[in-house]
């Protein structure tokens, strides 16, 4: 038998969840569907090849390596590098034809000067920053950076974007800063046409944003999370149906009775309030299952909730099933995932971690098997 933890992905349920946010857009904006982080976990080439095949228009990833590896798996559309872009790394973004994001002048100058020396031109996406604080020129900096952009005629100027810092909220004074956050935006689209910018792609709406804020949408959208079936806030549960993606899967390795008051695992944090029956599932943190479930995570066992009992080890985790009848070595244990009439969904685990269902999913090891299906 060959190790049981695996993740099963549903391509079906990819494509409802793209369909879904195309619908919302359709006639106005392009999907352009971000795979980073080994596509929230799913496995970046699989889930690429599927949405471009259902759609999806343009890929964002944040890295050139990521944006590499789905051109040799071979996704043919554009691929842009949202996080972080290297000078030295002109030649390996060229070659496979890759488009980096601009997120300050300098790096702007940089490959500027690099397309110059090769004698070509770059396509490049301008990041303005309207209240992140994160990447991006300043957004009260934008009237001088478009002198400068203009004076770097390596580079083609094919998109603009920002990002929402709380698209999601749904507080007054968070949807107070998205409205800012857009008008901001807006103004500085309108300084760049001003200046005779006028670029193929403008892009600001996340996830929560292609939902909750049509003005948002201009020409892409940016889904990441709802992709994978998963929504950023409860407030949108009612208007977008989604279908969850992943189910994280292990059976029962070994099981042993244990006295009440006897410890289990490192630390002694947990003993048994009775004579217990223990589960060993062969999973643990090195997986990307979080030590910090420990004796707070749950797992479904024959269609039950089962606990988790003391710390989350490496390779292994325990859980009392004593509560779950005629459990056996080989059962399966979802981990995260629809068990019968039971789900444990990446909000909830987040819930338990303190954490948020981006972490969750993206934290699934790479060691953990990708199976795709259908259904």
């Amino acid at each position: 038998m060959s190790r049981p933890t695996v993740a099963e992905i549903d391509l079906n349920a990819l494509r409802h969840n793209l369909q879904q946010l195309r619908r919302m857009t359709v006639g106005k904006a392009e999907v352009l569907a971000v795979v980073k982080a080994n596509a929230y976990g799913h496995g970046a080439p699989e889930v690429a090849r599927e949405l471009e095949s259902a759609g999806a228009r343009i890929f964002g990833v944040a890295t050139t390596e990521e944006g590499i590896e789905l051109r040799l798996s071979g996704t043919r559309a554009p691929i842009l590098l949202l996080a972080r872009t290297y000078p030295e790394e002109f030649d390996r973004i060229v070659v496979n034809r890759l488009t980096p994001v601009i997120y300050d002048l300098e790096i702007a100058r940089a490959f500027n000067a690099r397309a110059e020396k090769e004698r070509g031109r770059l396509s490049v996406h301008v990041k303005i920053d309207t209240g992140m604080n994160r990447l991006g020129i300043p957004w009260r900096e934008w009237k001088r950076a478009l002198e400068v952009l203009g004076s770097l005629k390596r580079l083609r100027v094919e998109g603009l974007l920002s990002h929402f810092s709380v698209a999601e909220g749904t507080g007054a004074e968070d949807r107070a800063f998205t409205r800012q956050q857009l008008s901001r935006f807006t103004r500085c689209l309108d300084l760049a046409a001003r200046k005779g910018i006028k670029p193929r792609y403008v892009h600001l709406a996340n996830s929560a944003a292609t939902v909750l804020l049509e003005p948002a949408r201009f020409i892409l959208v940016r889904p990441g999370l709802m992709l994978y079936g998963c929504h950023p806030s409860p407030a949108l549960r009612d208007l977008v149906p989604l279908e969850p993606a992943l189910c994280w899967k292990t059976s029962v390795l070994s099981l042993k009775k244990v006295p009440k008051g006897d410890p289990v695992s490192y630390g002694r944090a947990f003993r048994c309030p009775k004579e217990s029956l223990i589960a060993v599932l062969p999973v643990g943190y090195a997986d990307g299952y979080s030590r910090r479930l420990s004796n707070r995570g749950e797992v479904l066992i024959g269609g039950r909730r089962a606990k988790i009992a003391g710390i989350v080890c490496m390779d292994l985790t325990m859980v009392d099933v004593s509560e779950v009848p005629g459990v056996k070595v080989g059962d399966e244990v979802v981990l995260l995932g629809r068990q019968g009439a039971e789900e444990i969904t990446a909000t909830e685990m987040a819930g338990w971690i303190e954490s948020i269902p981006y972490e969750v999913l993206c934290a699934i090891g790479k060691r953990v098997p990708r199976v795709y299906r259908r259904g």
